[in-house]
């Protein structure tokens, strides 16, 4: 038994030395073997065509292919210098699928990792060159959309890290003078002369390139601008073409208004109305002139009211800014029913409150110069699916939300057109304001703000994607 017992232990011996040789002959064989890529493939399961499609770039997120030899054996796989995770057991020896990780750093990689995968086994490495970017670059919005030559202009976004080419509508470029956000959110540049098309702006940077909306210079669709586009109503309760000013930058804007003229005016007081002039007039109906640049069946959500504004002075906790797409006013400011959907009322009002914050605290408003204000007919009234009340019913409050949210540029328009006067105005209101949903009250101020606006007009905020491919 004893010798049995010796023999049996020898051979179990013997066949795990020969195991082990094995694998330490396979280990040492592909541990030293060279690696080559051929190519890098973008696994795009939501591409009908081109699920696997070769590329030179890939962003954080996305699922790639490697293509190439002598991947088994395969230890560790950095990209931009990030340890980047693998399952080998997926793995062949000429191919191996890897996620970039959303943590990989892409700005910040060190100068000697960037852009690169590196391969690393035992005792061979390989670098290759591959372009890592962010997620798509994109453009959100622009604070000065109506710029004069020499005007800074920032144009706000997400990954736009690095931007060195801006394309401005009718093919100017700017690749010197440009300032942008480490961390994504904005770029600069200065105003050339000479641009005299409008469109969008579009950008180029480290993420590869964006698009705006095509609101940049657009001087198509004015409603207004104090200048000879559009023209002014006036009754007893309006300003009018004696209480406009001189653009008080002298920037080129020519005449300008200043919402209250000399700037005082008591709490719990409104302003005249500026207005325009109403129904006889042929700048007055929308549907005759607008479409040729907004398409009817465009969203009220993807169409907006721009105007520029400068406020030198600080404004905080009073005042608001009304605008009525018609003289229909029955009550005024934060909160009232003509701002709020209705089945029965054409109701086409909006507040703008600048200091205003979303969370119900308050920041002081101010600006070095003239700036955009953007307000998407989805803010007004009966287009507003966020003004809709809640009642008793909350299948009746869905599908109302479900109107508003649904309405077309073209309803804005014939909204407009059917009203009893068609005059678009504003105002600055100074009442009280306050709100259950987040709770706060502001009581209204006497006020001594001075605040000018100019250019109002109608524009497309759609947003443009661009196809990286």
């Amino acid at each position: 038994m004893k010798t049995r017992k010796y023999i049996f232990t020898m051979c179990l011996s013997l066949l795990a030395l020969a195991f082990t040789a094995c694998s330490d002959d396979d280990d040492n064989g592909s541990q030293s073997a060279p690696m080559t890529i051929s190519q890098v493939y973008l696994e795009n399961v939501n591409d009908t065509v081109n699920k696997d499609r070769p590329v030179d770039f890939a962003r954080l997120g996305q699922l790639i292919r490697i293509e190439g030899s002598g991947f088994m054996g395969l230890k560790r796989i950095l990209i931009n210098g990030y340890d980047t995770y693998f399952n080998n057991a997926l793995m062949t020896d000429n191919n191996v699928w890897v996620t970039l990780n959303r943590n990989t750093p892409i700005e910040k990689a060190e100068a000697d990792v960037r852009n690169k995968i590196i391969l690393v086994k035992d005792q061979t490495r390989l670098e290759y060159e591959f372009t890592i970017r962010s997620a798509s670059p994109s453009i959100t919005s622009c604070d000065n959309t109506l710029p004069m030559p020499g005007e800074k202009v920032t144009v706000f976004g997400n990954n736009l890290q690095e931007t060195t080419k801006i394309t401005l509508p009718g093919g100017v470029v700017i690749t010197s003078g440009i300032e942008s956000d480490e961390e994504g959110k904005w770029f600069s540049f200065t105003m050339p002369g000479g641009v005299t098309e409008s469109g969008s702006i579009t950008s180029e940077g480290a993420n590869g390139t964006a698009k705006s909306a095509t609101y940049f210079n657009n001087f198509k669709c004015f409603i207004i601008d104090f200048d000879g586009k559009g023209e002014m109503g006036s009754w007893s309760a309006t300003y009018g073409e004696e209480d406009l000013v001189d653009d008080p930058l002298n920037s080129g804007r020519g005449k300008v208004c200043m919402i209250v003229p000399g700037g005082s005016i008591d709490k719990g007081s409104n302003g005249k109305l500026w207005a325009t002039a109403g129904n006889d007039n042929a700048n007055d109906d929308w549907t005759s002139r607008m479409y040729g640049e907004i398409p009817q069946g465009t969203l009220a959500s993807d169409a907006a009211i721009q105007f520029d504004v400068y406020c030198p002075e600080a404004w905080d906790e009073t005042g608001q800014l009304e605008i009525s797409l018609q003289n229909n006013l029955s009550n005024y400011g934060f909160g009232s029913g003509c701002t709020k959907y209705s089945d029965d009322y054409y109701n086409t009002a909006a507040v703008w409150v600048p200091w205003l914050n979303d969370d119900g605290t308050h920041t002081a408003f101010k600006t070095d110069g003239w700036k955009t204000v953007t307000i998407p007919f989805s803010k007004f009234g009966n287009y507003n699916p966020d003004s809709v009340a809640d009642s008793d019913d909350s299948a009746k409050d869905a599908a109302r939300r479900s109107k508003a949210a649904g309405a077309t540029f073209q309803k804005v328009c014939e909204d407009r057109n059917a009203g009893s006067y068609r005059n678009f105005l504003f105002l600055f209101v100074n009442s009280d304001i306050e709100s259950e949903k987040p709770e706060f009250k502001y009581p209204a101020k006497d006020s001594n703000i001075k605040i000018y606006v100019d250019n109002f007009r109608v524009v497309s905020i759609a947003s443009i994607e661009v196809s990286d491919f």
